[in-house]
């Protein structure tokens, strides 16, 4: 068995993220949605962006998170704190959660969703939520299999400028607060 782990993301992490999220992506989205919203996937982009999240968390309730087979990482989460004004100033958001196209199946997504879990837990959330493409069926499976549930909020994002293109997304959520909780 390989050797697997979740840990904190490094900023030297960031070119690896990148490869795995425009990788994950184009996977789970080409011929689902247009090319043109891919075209914003780049790998390079992507990668700077990750690091400096990493290295440069805004605060304590941000972090990402790596999800790795020996050294290297194949697959990240992040976590922070949710934006809808209808959640409650203590709910936390999954924002990303992928694991490379030939990593998947293999743990690596369960290991990041337990690890995003106690992060958002240990920093005083009580609820997580996730948005999800709707045709991205896939993600939301894993996640209702894990315990989550559409709470009802959806929204449309629009993949063009004219706005003529848009796809659904529904946000699903998980309570964290412990068994014996109340």
């Amino acid at each position: 068995m390989a050797d697997v782990s979740v840990r904190t993301a490094r900023g030297a992490d960031g070119p690896a993220l990148g490869v795995v999220q425009s990788a994950a992506w184009r996977a789970a989205y080409e011929g689902v949605l247009p090319e043109a919203a891919l075209e914003p996937f780049d790998a390079g982009v992507l990668g700077a962006g990750w690091g400096h999240a990493a290295a440069h968390p805004p605060s304590r309730r941000h972090t990402v998170l790596a999800a790795c087979a020996g050294p290297e990482p194949v697959g990240f989460a992040a976590v922070v704190p949710a934006q809808d004004p209808d959640l409650d100033e203590t709910a936390a958001e999954l924002s990303i959660l992928v694991v490379a196209p030939e990593e998947q199946r293999s743990g690596h997504g369960s290991r990041l969703l337990a690890a995003a879990v106690e992060y958002a837990r240990g920093g005083g959330a009580g609820t997580l939520v996730m948005w999800v493409l709707e045709p991205d069926v896939p993600l939301r499976e894993f996640l209702e299999a894990a315990g989550w549930a559409a709470d009802g909020a959806h929204r449309e994002l629009e993949l063009d400028e004219s706005g003529a293109q848009r796809v659904r997304q529904w946000r699903l959520h998980t309570s964290l607060a412990e068994v014996g909780d109340d």
